[in-house]
């Protein structure tokens, strides 16, 4: 095996957990975000493996892993279970790059659930009030008017969201493989009820320790993000003066399959 799959099964607080691991050296664990999964990292993870031992896993609610109607998957749940995943693979102190909510879950893992990382990258992530889109804030608000719309409808909406955090072109192929976990009968209902569940509370409960983090850090952030912008992520610098900041230009908010080299280069020079 040279790239990524779903390989692994383990069933955690929060339900069954698909997960893989490759490569040899020290250990680097990817936490992708919403409404995305581990596939979101497949174009780097073959380049990292040549150097780390790269371990993902679809969180509970997304991807291939449990998604049930009684599950909880918010972030404070999300946290709970990234230090289990931790624990499970037997990782003390690896390296973490997290993407969009998965900056929020690894930063609630660190800094509420004692979790240490050697090295940690923060990539266009969730980690400030407000988050998101204006659709995003749009639908949690109007959660039930979504629910039981028509597949090919549901489809187009979802595809057209996933679209939304682009401002480039990406392989046909892997728009499908994003939007794919969202049109079963369960991944329909968990896509809704992901903003169901979404609560500010859970980032403004770790904001205030940000400058409290234990390890070297680096923001990095695509430019033309439409979801989160670019004050955002300057603005978290602020709140963390001892990490390095930089930028992409020309990339918007999924930079590790909008441009995986520019991805690949900052991870590399950092870790």
């Amino acid at each position: 095996m040279t790239g990524w799959s779903l390989h692994e099964t383990y069933e955690t607080a929060a339900g069954r957990v698909a997960a893989g691991r490759i490569g040899e050296g020290p250990n680097l664990v990817l936490a992708h975000g919403w409404p995305w999964s581990s596939f979101s990292w497949h174009r780097v993870i073959p380049n990292l493996a040549k150097d780390f031992r790269v371990h993902w896993y679809d969180m509970p609610g997304y991807g291939q892993s449990a998604k049930s109607a009684e599950q909880r998957t918010s972030l404070d749940v999300q946290g709970e279970v990234f230090a289990e995943m931790l624990g499970h693979w037997g990782l003390t102190r690896p390296h973490v790059v997290a993407h969009d909510f998965g900056g929020a879950t690894t930063l609630r893992a660190h800094l509420l659930h004692g979790c240490d990382f050697e090295k940690y990258v923060l990539m266009n992530v969730v980690a400030m009030r407000p988050w998101g889109s204006d659709f995003f804030d749009h639908m949690g608000q109007h959660v039930d008017a979504f629910q039981g719309l028509p597949a090919h409808i549901h489809r187009a909406l979802v595809t057209a969201y996933i679209e939304g955090a682009l401002v480039n072109d990406i392989p046909a192929e892997d728009l499908k493989n994003l939007v794919a976990p969202w049109l079963t009968e369960d991944g329909a209902s968990s896509f809704y009820r992901q903003f169901a569940q979404a609560d500010e509370k859970y980032t403004a409960e770790v904001e205030p320790q940000f400058g409290a983090v234990r390890c070297p850090t680096k923001i990095v952030w695509g430019e033309d993000d439409p979801w989160i912008p670019l004050e955002r992520g300057r603005s978290l610098h602020d709140l963390m003066p001892d990490a390095e900041f930089t930028t992409m230009p020309g990339v918007g908010h999924l930079p590790q399959l909008e441009n995986p080299d520019a991805v690949l280069d900052q991870v590399r020079k950092f870790l």
